[in-house]
């Protein structure tokens, strides 16, 4: 039996609800209709979820509270078990939650017109599902991480499945990128210098504070919001150049010199230290790239081809040597994508790209190539945010089939396992509701659950 996920990852979340639902949530009578352990699931907890959710399958007043249940169950996991989801990922899946929102209502305005609640409830509210969700995955990832099938499993489990049952596999590609940032010229350099400085100055001087200036001028968005602040953080999270500089700071009340990182140039100031984590706020600043130079850096990758198409050397050579994207520049040009397993949080390295895994720009290119053929030079943002210019080469392309297994045995064995964690969680679930006090509202139990033994005799 599947369990069912009706809530957050963040961007699982569903698009608008209906406004007058929204406005019902904030002004209803509320009562405590569940209760789990020592968790009480109130009427109001139900309603706001699901003006979150929009349309739930099923009846959404017997669906929603077994799903708050059922997660009440993974978080007191958590706690037995001290599994913690970083502060920052939390609010990277909100800030992208609720940015969806505001491009599809078109302003926060009409968001909070939309949902009947300020911008602060809307994110507090959102906040709290997304939480609860990720801490309950990661529950999820913990309890099955020790899960693993054979090749034997996996050849057993599919030799008798009809071939109309058999998962469709969607067309994967190949790519090979060879890109170039354009040139930023020296003036705009330092005309980013001088205003990091004059921040500085500003904050020394007690003119300002860093988290206002952070508000106002930061291009870091996500932390912007926060007065520049990130949550507690490693050496290793963060960029080298800019951990070797915050890692140097000692006095919560100095400003760190101006520093060059993939993502531009910050400022940055200590908050506190905990163990061998920091917790920091920062301004960055991006330099402005001008068209005449991101048209030089086109024009010297249409040269660059045109020698490949000669014969001169081959786009892997050109990509090893000339290319600026770190990742793909040691695999001969070629991309590696990373795909993680939703059950078992597995992350699984290869070459293949599903159209949809790849960046949009490039996505869009390869529709247009057939096997083996070069791109013409497009422009494209990095993952820094960063404007690049490229060249890509198809490499390969396996059309949408259905799966076989000397073609498909990874995706596959990934079904069998996940197969296998569903059945594990499913029986986790049983067991902890026979050990887990449970009371439900009389006007709340008669529904057809999916665990029926929330109701005990």
């Amino acid at each position: 039996m599947k369990v069912k996920h009706i809530f957050v990852t963040a961007l699982a979340l569903c698009g608008f609800c209906n406004r007058a639902l929204a406005q019902t949530a904030n002004n209803i009578v509320d009562e405590v209709i569940w209760v789990v352990g020592d968790e009480a699931i109130l009427r109001s907890d139900v309603e706001n979820v699901r003006a979150q959710m929009g349309r739930v399958q099923g009846n959404p007043y017997c669906v929603i509270p077994e799903n708050l249940a059922i997660q009440k169950l993974f978080i007191h996991q958590a706690e037995i078990d001290s599994l913690e989801v970083p502060e920052d990922n939390i609010n990277r899946n909100v800030d992208a939650q609720i940015n969806d929102w505001v491009q599809k209502a078109g302003s926060k305005e009409k968001l909070e017109e939309y949902r009947g609640m300020t911008f602060k409830q809307i994110r507090e509210e959102t906040y709290d599902l997304i939480k609860d969700n990720l801490v309950m995955d990661l529950v999820k990832q913990n309890l099955t991480k020790d899960i693993k099938v054979t090749p034997a499993e996996v050849r057993h489990f599919f030799k008798d499945m009809p071939a109309d049952s058999l998962p469709l596999i969607p067309t994967q590609v190949e790519v090979e990128l060879l890109a170039e940032h354009p040139r930023i010229q020296q003036e705009e350099i330092d005309r980013i210098k001088a205003e990091l400085r004059d921040y500085t100055e500003r904050i020394n001087s007690g003119t300002s504070t860093f988290n206002t200036l952070a508000r106002f001028y930061s291009e870091d968005l996500g932390s912007a919001r926060q007065g520049g602040e990130m949550d507690y953080m490693s050496k290793v999270d963060l960029d080298p150049a800019f951990a070797n500089v915050a890692w140097s700071l000692t006095d919560p009340k100095k400003v760190s010199k101006i520093v060059e990182s993939q993502y531009g140039y910050h400022i940055i100031q200590l908050v506190d230290k905990r163990g061998d984590k920091l917790k920091l706020r920062h301004i960055l600043k991006k330099p402005h790239v001008e068209q005449k130079d991101v048209d030089a850096a086109l024009l010297r990758l249409d040269s660059i081809t045109m020698d490949i198409r000669d014969g001169k050397f081959t786009f892997e050579d050109a990509a090893q040597t000339l290319s600026d994207d770190k990742d793909s520049r040691n695999n001969n040009g070629l991309m590696f994508n990373v795909v993680v397993d939703g059950m078992t949080g597995e992350r699984i390295r290869t070459s293949r790209f599903k159209m949809a895994e790849l960046p949009t720009e490039i996505a869009r290119v390869v529709e247009t190539l057939d096997v083996g053929e070069i791109s013409k030079p497009f422009t494209m943002l990095d993952k820094a945010g960063k404007q690049q210019c490229c060249v890509i080469k198809l490499k390969s392309r396996l059309k949408a089939h259905t799966a076989t297994i000397t073609e498909d045995f990874q995706v596959l064995s990934q079904i069998v396992k996940a197969k296998r964690s569903e059945e594990f969680l499913d029986k986790w679930i049983k067991e902890k509701q026979r050990t887990t006090y449970v009371r439900i509202n009389p006007d709340w139990v008669n529904c057809e659950f999916q665990y029926p033994g929330w109701v005990k005799d």
